[in-house]
């Protein structure tokens, strides 16, 4: 691949800091609230506002934020804080994630459902301190989701101009969470097809990471239908080619970096497109040994290795960061076919960079 140089680090971390400054206010605000209904509310927001604050790239608002600027959008702190909507959203559907599939840990730190089971163990109370832990995420998740509507519409953007982006907004939470159903689903019917990998990885992650993040800044620029496709045919293959980052990373990544154990996403069973083509030319042996490892939680470190070895000789590795080439450049391909401001595109193209680099 070629690509153009990438926009000033300086520009990314003036707007990744409006995005956290906007974060911090309306949390701030909401801990007020929850403050005058009962004190017993606190952990509720000193658990979101440390999964909020505490780490993410930002990607899903700086999308959003460019494919706005890309289609004539005028920069204002209201269009950022509505922006920031979108990393409840994010926080949402990772607390749910984390908890449907027992994940332990997140960004290095304790999963929601495990921070609140161990404050029920360590109080003493009674009942089941797992099932408390998970009603908590659940509900703390949902909490997530409320609020991403509630900064949406409190930003300060003029009603007409939400009004516009909300049919967006609205099919993004719909497609992430039907991605998610379908990712379980998955992982119950054992299906191994790199059909049914790719569809996950669409619609649990592509969509809602990329596409639909450009068509709500579009949206609330009123935005022409042209500029609209091409965020699209953008969009989708580089939303999916991050995703297959992301399960790289998942299999390979590095735990300090990840914030996870070295293998979760094997521990978890998770069907990625890394795990069916693995399984597609694998001998009957290799499958064996892989199906027989995938979603065992107690697999060690020298089984992760062992299915890391099987995984890198059958090929699936290297046609999984092909497969990311291949689908970078038709995004950036796309993105060079469309008339946009040029600050913008070479955002796009920074931003596009990013979201698939190989950790190492």
């Amino acid at each position: 691949m070629t690509h153009a140089a990438p926009v000033s680090p300086v520009d990314r971390a003036s707007l990744r800091q409006r995005v956290d400054k906007a974060l911090a206010d309306f949390l701030a605000g909401r801990r007020a609230w929850m403050a005058d209904i009962d004190d017993a509310l606190m952990p509720v927001a000193e658990a979101i506002e440390a999964f909020v604050l505490g780490g993410g790239k930002r990607l899903r608002p700086a999308f959003a934020y460019w494919g706005y600027r890309g289609a004539g959008g005028v920069d204002t702190d209201p269009v950022v804080t509505a922006l920031a909507a979108l990393e409840f959203v994010q926080a949402s559907a990772l607390i749910h994630d984390d908890l449907m599939d027992r994940s332990d840990t997140r960004r290095g730190e304790p999963a929601v459902h495990r921070r609140f089971a161990t404050r029920h163990r360590s109080a003493g109370w009674v009942g089941e301190a797992d099932g408390f832990g998970d009603a908590a995420a659940i509900l703390l998740g949902d909490l997530c989701l409320v609020w991403s509507d509630e900064l949406l519409h409190s930003a300060g953007l003029d009603p007409r101009t939400v009004a516009r982006a909300r049919p967006d907004f609205d099919e993004m939470r719909t497609e992430v969470t039907i991605g998610q159903y379908l990712d379980v689903l998955t992982q119950a019917t054992g299906d191994t097809s790199l059909e049914r990998a790719s569809k996950v990885a669409r619609y649990k992650s592509a969509k809602y990471t990329v596409e639909r993040p450009l068509l709500i800044g579009a949206a609330l620029a009123d935005a022409p239908a042209d500029v609209r496709i091409a965020y699209s045919a953008y969009g989708l293959p580089l939303g999916e080619a991050f995703q297959l980052r992301d399960d790289v990373l998942g299999v390979f990544g590095d735990p300090t970096q990840t914030g996870k154990p070295a293998g979760d996403d094997l521990r978890e069973g998770k069907r990625t497109y890394l795990v069916a083509a693995a399984l597609e030319t694998a001998d009957d042996s290799g499958r064996a040994l892989l199906l027989d490892g995938l979603g065992d939680g107690d697999l060690d470190v020298a089984g992760v290795t062992r299915l890391r070895e099987l995984i890198v000789d059958t090929g699936a590795l290297a046609r999984t960061e092909q497969r990311i080439v291949t689908l970078t450049d038709a995004a950036l391909a796309a993105l060079a076919a469309v008339d946009l401001d040029t600050e913008a595109r070479q955002a796009l193209v920074d931003l596009a960079i990013a979201a698939t680099r190989r950790a190492d």
